[in-house]
């Protein structure tokens, strides 16, 4: 027999093997999951963007995990969704029944803030985010601030979530290129926030997702109510660049600005992370991760998300995981500023 031969039955065999191991591994997996619940938790108060995309995902996901498990959405607001993590990573079920659905500052402000949140994000286990978000800062068109340069000798008043984006964007923005953002802190969810925006009781909002925003509150931008000042993320959405609507990163002054906005913003690739517990068995891992990804694709999904008016595309798990890992080995000198630009002005 030709050592070629050798080599095909070889391979043969190895295929038959590696292909007989991932049926017994999905075998497995339906054998857990079926006639089970799986709760998707959705770090966020209802009627957000956040609760939003729970929603619908959780419509479609228990038809693509093995077994077909039912999969229902459950909502746990609080501390920008610092509540749900901590409740993941140290009291929910670890067996891969508990999919949260957070914002992107979970595996961010860990990094930033310095300190604890009984959490460790770099060993949450990623499935893949529902979209690489492109964030923004709003304003009423009758509020003092046009245009967002006239933020530096202007002040805009915004409505924040403690620890979430709505809060944690724009004092990072103050810190660095010298704005003059007033945020007021204490809501709840960017819902709470759009009626604020409603009653005038605040003139806009800064790390708030497009085109979500204007979904969760029709009327604002096709009327004139509200504005764009600027995108927080490297390439915009192509419809606001159509609209000239400029870039955060248009605005740095130095080298050391630019790298600083760019680290920080990067956290838009995260846009609506959905994760699992450190614990979670590695042949749920995968399958879960080949769930999400096939749901976000699925085409009865895309259909409700474009009637919806907002948009689905997947970023895979592996890549979110690699960027948690890339941003907690940052240099100490820069990790030192970055953090430094997190406290807010007084």
């Amino acid at each position: 027999m030709s050592a070629a031969l050798l080599r095909l039955i070889g391979a043969a065999v190895v295929a038959v093997a590696i292909s007989s191991a991932a049926k017994a591994a999905d075998d497995a997996v339906a054998a857990f999951y079926k006639g089970k619940t799986v709760t998707v938790l959705i770090g966020s108060s209802p009627g957000g963007g956040y609760d939003l995309y729970g929603r619908v995902i959780s419509r479609y996901l228990g038809q693509h995990i093995p077994g077909g498990p039912t999969v229902t959405p459950s909502n746990m607001p609080g501390a920008g969704s610092h509540t749900a993590a901590a409740h993941i990573y140290n009291l929910a079920p670890k067996d891969g029944t508990i999919i949260g659905a957070l914002q992107s500052v979970v595996a961010f402000e860990p990094f930033l803030a310095g300190r604890n949140f009984n959490y460790d994000p770099t060993k949450f286990i990623y499935l893949g985010s529902a979209n690489d978000d492109v964030y923004a800062c709003i304003a009423r068109t009758d509020a003092p601030v046009q245009k967002f340069e006239d933020l530096m000798t202007t002040e805009l008043l915004l409505g924040g979530v403690q620890s979430s984006s709505p809060a944690d964007n724009p004092i990072f923005i103050n810190n660095v290129l010298n704005t003059k953002f007033k945020i007021i802190t204490g809501y709840p969810g960017t819902r709470e926030i759009g009626l604020a925006i409603d009653r005038n009781e605040v003139q806009g909002a800064c790390g708030v997702a497009w085109p979500s925003i204007s979904v969760t509150n029709p009327g604002w931008f096709d009327t004139g109510k509200m504005r764009v000042l600027v995108q927080t993320h490297a390439t915009g959405h192509p419809d606001l660049n159509k609209q000239g609507v400029p870039k955060i990163s248009d605005f740095a002054k130095t080298p050391e600005q630019r790298t600083m906005l760019d680290l920080y913003f990067s956290q838009t690739a995260f846009g609506r992370p959905y994760l699992v517990s450190p614990e979670v068995p590695a042949d749920r891992v995968v399958a879960l991760r080949k769930a999400f990804e096939a749901t976000i694709n699925d085409p009865k999904l895309q259909e409700d998300v474009k009637k919806m008016g907002i948009e689905a595309n997947h970023v895979p798990g592996e890549k979110l995981q690699e960027m948690v890992k890339k941003l907690y080995a940052s240099p100490a000198d820069l990790t030192a500023k970055m953090k430094a630009a997190t406290v807010p002005k007084g």
